[in-house]
């Protein structure tokens, strides 16, 4: 069988929040990210609020903390644990960051469940200090998408990895603009899960003819269990049936071989001892 593909988006869609209003709000820099927002990229002025925040005396762990409280609701983590307990390959594509991302998977022990996470390059740095980069290098090498922000274009990331697991069926989460550039690289026999009333929702409706896949709309994490593991039942069924149908067609090949075409094979060699 080729197998199921399931991609996550993470803000809003794993968790009920974008993961970085979270970390700025709970820590007290709102006003300053406010200030700031109209004047770089959302990416650069993250690592800049990180910057700021050390300098104020933030730690790591005070950052960990905060991640660690983040909402969720409390269906989705057994949505990821069954979708992985029933074989399928989970990514995550997200416009969020690593440590953000990995920090909370590994507080809700669902960190092993995903075999690759696409997100911005982030790492603590010898003073302590979180550095965040951005997935593209926008000022030297741009995607070139202008469905996507600049620092990352997931649909580049969605046809990447169709290059490398072309033959499994893919089925995408997500909620926000940017989960609409890879909603139009999904093939058809592939499904894409819009949030309900979110931005990738609404273009989406406002877009439907540009999309292959067959669309499910969900509202809370009670809602994409449902979806999510009915789509995954729903092709393994089919894949099933079209095992037993190739399987078929392979006796009937064999029961139209006419029985005197046996009687020409060659006898058994016997071997001499």
């Amino acid at each position: 069988m080729a197998g199921i593909m399931v991609v996550f988006d993470f803000d809003k869609t794993i968790i009920e929040v974008d993961s970085d209003n979270w970390v700025v709000d709970e820590l007290g820099a709102t006003d300053l990210f406010n200030e700031l927002l109209p004047t770089m990229p959302w990416n650069s002025l993250m690592e800049r609020m990180m910057k700021e925040m050390h300098a104020k005396g933030k730690t790591i762990e005070e950052i960990k903390d905060v991640l660690k409280r983040v909402p969720i609701h409390p269906r989705v983590v057994p949505a990821i644990k069954t979708a992985h307990s029933l074989g399928c390959d989970l990514r995550i594509v997200s416009d969020a960051n690593m440590f953000f991302i990995e920090t909370i998977l590994d507080h809700l022990g669902i960190r092993n469940c995903f075999s690759e996470i696409n997100s911005n390059p982030s790492y603590v740095n010898g003073e302590g200090r979180l550095i965040i980069s951005p997935y593209v290098d926008f000022l030297t090498s741009p995607h070139g998408c202008n469905l996507c922000p600049p620092n990352m274009c997931k649909g580049m990331i969605i046809e990447r990895i169709q290059a490398n697991e072309g033959k499994k069926k893919m089925i995408y989460l997500g909620d926000g603009v940017g989960d609409f550039c890879p909603s139009l690289k999904l093939k058809e026999g592939d499904f894409m899960m819009p949030r309900k009333d979110f931005p990738a929702w609404k273009l989406i409706c406002e877009n439907r003819a540009l999309l292959k896949a067959e669309i499910f709309e969900w509202i809370d994490g009670k809602e994409l269990e449902q979806i999510l593991i009915g789509l995954i039942e729903k092709i393994k069924i089919e894949e099933a049936n079209n095992g037993v149908q190739l399987l078929s067609a392979v006796d009937c090949k064999f029961e139209k071989i006419p029985m005197v075409a046996h009687e020409a094979f060659p006898p058994p060699l016997r071997v001499h001892h």
